[in-house]
């Protein structure tokens, strides 16, 4: 799986991550740790951490704009902590949002910086 393959996962993951605490604050129920949330959580844990290693590698060699490496840190701790919030209800809406969102930004500035260099590699 290439980088922007990942990029993509991720980013939809976000989307889950969304709905997921929407339903469970309309359900009103706690998850199984063992069964629901350990399993997604670590499979997408380890996704996000070669994921880093690789965009770092990215925005190192291609010095994307607006890309810094910080962002892809502070990506990386943001997801990992609202993959598992969103499973919570009790998990306060208007912080757990915003953390989405600036992931969502982060990932679809690499897309484009992505696309952008593969589009300059064609011509």
């Amino acid at each position: 799986m290439n980088l922007k393959e990942k990029t993509e996962i991720l980013l939809s993951v976000c989307g889950e991550c969304r709905e997921r605490h929407a339903q469970m604050r309309e359900l009103d129920r706690e998850p199984d740790f063992f069964i629901e949330v350990k399993p997604y959580a670590d499979r997408y844990h380890t996704m996000l951490d070669e994921w880093t290693e690789e965009v770092s590698e990215f925005v190192k060699t291609a010095k994307p704009k607006y890309v810094h490496p910080i962002q892809i840190e502070s990506l990386n701790d943001s997801m990992k902590q609202f993959i598992v919030q969103s499973f919570y209800q009790k998990t306060g809406k208007k912080r757990f949002v915003l953390s989405i969102n600036s992931a969502e930004y982060t990932l679809k500035t690499i897309l484009d910086a992505l696309n952008a260099e593969k589009d300059e590699d064609v011509t």
